[in-house]
């Protein structure tokens, strides 16, 4: 069952539903704000949230069968890129681990939290808006032709998505899953630099994922080094 509640300001949806996922709110539900003052993305990075974008959070409970909780970030990932590609008219790829840009400009991003046996997976669509003077390029659906886009009626589309998503990973695993986000992730041997979390910088071409959904970069020696986290800058 999903539950869809809206509120027109609130600090953070992840937060939010974090709070709430510990009081015993059931997976399926969804928190949308119309504005957020504290929103947020990955590694503590602020998210600028103007009126007329989608800023929304929801939660999944781990069950002892489950795939690895991370890898909900690829069934997040194949959801938004599924709402946000028909709308656009430049071409969506998905950009490991949590962004979805369209011609190189990003568009989406996930963030993805837990508490307990819940994983909180906030996400953010530029729909009307996006923010300017950045380090890299940005977009927003407006921009991409959807001049009809509305936060609202996107929610319960995305809604739907995530649930087909959730029920395939946990029907099939993550192999369904997997593949179809390679389908629409950037291309093998994209050249991309990952900056590591403790600062350290990796050069190389994108490979594959690996079964466990992380990233296998190629190196220029020929050797392939498996990144579980940080910031894929393309090159």
């Amino acid at each position: 069952m999903t539950l869809l509640r809206f509120v027109e300001e609130t600090g953070s949806t992840n937060a939010d539903m974090l709070a709430l996922a510990e009081q015993g709110t059931p997976e399926g539900s969804w928190l949308r704000a119309g504005r957020q003052t504290g929103g947020r993305g990955r590694m503590g990075r602020a998210w600028e949230s103007p009126t007329g974008n989608l800023y929304c959070s929801t939660l999944v409970r781990i069950g002892p069968n489950d795939p690895l909780p991370h890898t909900l970030a690829l069934v997040a990932a194949n959801a938004v890129h599924a709402l946000v590609a028909p709308l656009c008219a430049g071409q969506a790829r998905i950009k490991w681990p949590n962004d979805i840009l369209v011609d190189g400009a990003k568009i989406a991003g996930i963030l993805l939290e837990r508490v307990g046996d819940a994983i909180v997976i906030g996400i953010g669509i530029n729909v009307t808006h996006f923010p300017t003077g950045l380090d890299r390029p940005v977009t927003s659906l407006v921009a991409q032709g959807a001049a009809d886009a509305e936060a609202g009626a996107l929610l319960g589309r995305l809604a739907q998505l995530f649930a087909h998503w959730l029920s395939i990973w946990r029907a099939q695993g993550l192999d369904p899953v997997r593949n179809h986000w390679l389908l629409n992730a950037h291309p093998t041997g994209t050249p991309m630099r990952v900056v590591q979390p403790d600062g350290a910088v990796v050069e190389g071409a994108f490979d594959t994922l690996d079964r466990q959904g992380m990233l296998i970069l190629r190196l220029a020696n020929g050797q392939s080094r498996a990144i579980h986290a940080g910031d894929i800058i393309l090159t």
